[in-house]
């Protein structure tokens, strides 16, 4: 393995005991490229070709208040597959709000979990006071890896090749993107939404495959609400207005509280693609909360959209935890006890009907974006250790037969999110790996591992030794070489 190393960042990030910012929750602050990265077990296919790219809270500066892992400051971490070879480069997403702390050589801005008057500078986004540390999601689209933030960034725009930064999306609105745009590989458009604390409080558009703004529409909601994500089928986009949201009269002010309302159903609007607020079909269903949708498709009358429904989304502390219980509890999805979950939208009667699909706690999943807006058979869902957000393993389901196989990693062995990298030329839904990081904390070292879908509970194929042992994060994307 050859590694370059890339000048050093400033950091004033100190020692410290907190559970998301030690373990496997420890920020990196090396930037490095690699080549002809060391297979550790295994070989590395030949019949994979393209990028893993996966975003990552990691914490640079010395928090000015309570630290929530969220608050990390955006890193993309990269791992190409060409001719059975690997290499691997990371970078911090040069956001505005990194650039200025470099400069400060200190935090700007309070976090998820601080009150009013905490942040030095002006905040960003629908809570008004967080940096936009765009830290969340990472999606490729057009030919351009696109860096999100939960609360509705500006979207950093990156080579997904070399991750040189190339600033802010162009066609991006005023009000941000939230942190998941949807892109269709069967057309090359891509869907986002996002939110704020003003009327008519979300806007839904649809960018082009050509990286231009095309659609962009009001979203009327009753107040400000807190969605997270959105899907979409090969004619409609699926909105969401969910009961969880700011308490309205701690809002008033200026306290971000989050909190269960209960007695009022999930909603969920239906809009055609390229359609018009006129043309939204509201649908009602069980009150939950839900931070991630697999996918949509059509069938007869009915939009079928799969996702992971929360039973408790606003869950008692863990007590054991101590002054971390309510940080550890909302991270966890054991507490939030969120399991898979099917809704079904009758666009001839205005019915919904539901159904969940399994009963473990799962969340995180992945299908074959191939298949995208159409009917899919397969799921790959992160298994989490309890009490934490680390995850331990992953759950293929199959829809078709209602059979499941699972992997389960060895002990202080921590995953990344799953996407699905189909083979070239691949002959069917499942013909393709599962690509992960792996963070290990038995041996201070992290490693990309491949999973053969068709093989699924027989392990990894191949483990791959990356040159610094990586921080915990979030999302990920593949994108295949041909899509570039």
């Amino acid at each position: 393995m050859k590694v370059d190393k890339l000048p050093p960042i400033k950091s004033t990030l100190q020692p410290s005991n907190h559970p998301y910012l030690t373990g496997a929750w420890t920020p990196l602050m090396e930037e490095v490229d690699a080549i002809d990265l060391e297979v550790i077990e295994g070989v590395i296919p030949d019949d994979i070709d393209g990028l893993y790219l996966r975003n990552t809270e990691n914490q640079v500066h010395q928090p000015l208040g309570r630290h929530h892992p969220f608050d990390g400051d955006g890193m993309i971490h990269q791992i190409s597959f060409q001719d059975g070879k690997a290499s691997y480069r990371n970078r911090f997403v040069r956001t505005r709000c990194f650039e200025a702390e470099q400069t400060a050589e200190q935090s700007l801005w309070g976090g998820l979990m601080d009150g009013p008057g905490t942040s030095i500078r002006p905040g960003f986004g629908a809570h008004g006071s967080l940096k936009d540390s765009s830290s969340t999601d990472i999606v490729v689209h057009a030919g351009k890896a696109i860096s999100t933030f939960y609360q509705c960034g500006e979207g950093y725009v990156l080579d997904p090749v070399t991750l040189e930064p190339e600033g802010l999306a162009p066609w991006v609105p005023i009000d941000g993107i939230s942190a998941h745009p949807r892109v269709d590989e069967n057309n090359g458009e891509m869907m986002f939404f996002n939110y704020s604390k003003f009327a008519p409080y979300m806007h839904y558009g649809v960018v082009d495959k050509d990286h231009k703004l095309a659609h962009y529409v009001p979203i009327e909601l009753p107040g400000p609400r807190l969605p997270h994500d959105m899907t979409f089928s090969e004619n409609w986009s699926i909105l969401n207005d969910l009961p969880v949201f700011w308490d309205e009269e701690l809002l008033k002010r200026d306290i971000h509280a989050v909190r269960f309302h209960e007695g009022m159903p999930s909603r969920f609007a239906l809009i055609p693609r390229h359609g018009d607020s006129s043309e939204i079909r509201w649908f009602e269903a069980a009150p939950t909360y839900v931070l991630h949708w697999l996918n949509a498709y059509e069938e007869g009358d009915e939009v079928i959209m799969d996702g992971y429904f929360q039973e408790d989304p606003a869950p008692a502390p863990i007590a054991e935890a101590g002054e971390h219980g309510h940080l550890m509890a909302y991270l966890d999805q054991y507490s939030l006890k969120s399991r898979l979950h099917r809704w079904r939208f009758n666009l001839k009667d205005g019915t919904t009907k539901e159904e969940q699909l399994d009963d473990r706690i799962v969340e995180f999943g992945m299908i074959n974006q191939q298949y995208s807006g159409r009917k899919h058979r397969y799921i790959y869902s992160s298994v989490a250790k309890p009490g934490w957000f680390l995850f331990c393993g992953f759950i293929k389901h199959d829809l078709e037969t209602g059979e499941s196989q699972q992997i389960t990693l060895e002990e202080g062995r921590y995953a990344s999110e799953a996407p699905f990298a189909p083979r070239i030329n691949p002959q069917s839904e499942d013909d393709g790996y599962l690509v992960s990081f792996v963070i290990d904390e038995n041996t201070g070292t992290s490693e990309c591992i491949l999973i053969d879908a068709k093989k699924f509970d027989a392990g990894p194929v191949c483990r791959i030794k990356l040159p610094h042992k990586i921080c915990s994060g979030t999302h990920s994307t593949w994108v295949s070489r041909d899509k570039l």
